[in-house]
């Protein structure tokens, strides 16, 4: 059986949710954010805390249980303190630069790269050399990211490219002569 399934999700002070029209909702200091609700668990909001129960014992309910809960934690989190990733610029030349809604990227094509950022994300350049991701809804910021990354995969033989802060770049010995 799950074991993080069967832990109650709590709710902070300041956060509050609500379970109507198929939805979870759940509101607190940084926003608003909401999942669909999943037919096969059942969702109990009660004294200040959110259990998650598989409907009956088929492997289909029983699979769906530790994922609902943990997308629920993931709403508490969210709306309360918020995600982020750290990308790591690589490279000579290699730029980025934050300009508003627009990230502009100097990966070593002829043109520059200008990635339009989503609405709930918020894209800084604390320098030429990094950027951070951050927003209240952990698959879009993690989404985000990887669109990002995907631009210039960090290669193994000089480790130029764009790669996750504390992400391990396995590296390959050159040619010999």
């Amino acid at each position: 059986m799950s074991r993080i399934g069967k832990k109650p999700v709590l709710l902070p002070a300041g956060v509050t949710a609500s379970i109507d029209a198929g939805q979870l909702s759940m509101k607190g200091p940084k926003g608003t954010l909401a999942i669909q609700l999943a037919d096969e668990v059942t969702y109990t909001l009660e004294d200040g805390q959110v259990s998650v129960k598989p409907v009956n014992d088929s492997k289909r309910a029983r699979s769906f249980w530790g994922m609902q809960r943990t997308l629920v934690q993931n709403l508490v989190v969210g709306v309360t303190e918020g995600f982020s990733k750290t990308l790591e610029i690589t490279g000579v030349g290699y730029r980025a630069n934050a300009q508003g809604k627009k990230l502009k990227l100097q990966l070593g094509y002829s043109h520059d790269v200008d990635i339009d950022v989503p609405e709930g994300i918020e894209i800084k350049t604390p320098d030429n050399t990094t950027v951070e991701i951050s927003g209240i809804d952990k698959q879009k910021v993690g989404q985000v990211a990887a669109e990002i990354r995907r631009w210039r995969k960090p290669e193994p033989y000089k480790g130029k490219g764009i790669k996750y802060r504390g992400e391990y770049i396995f590296r390959k010995e050159g040619k010999k002569k």
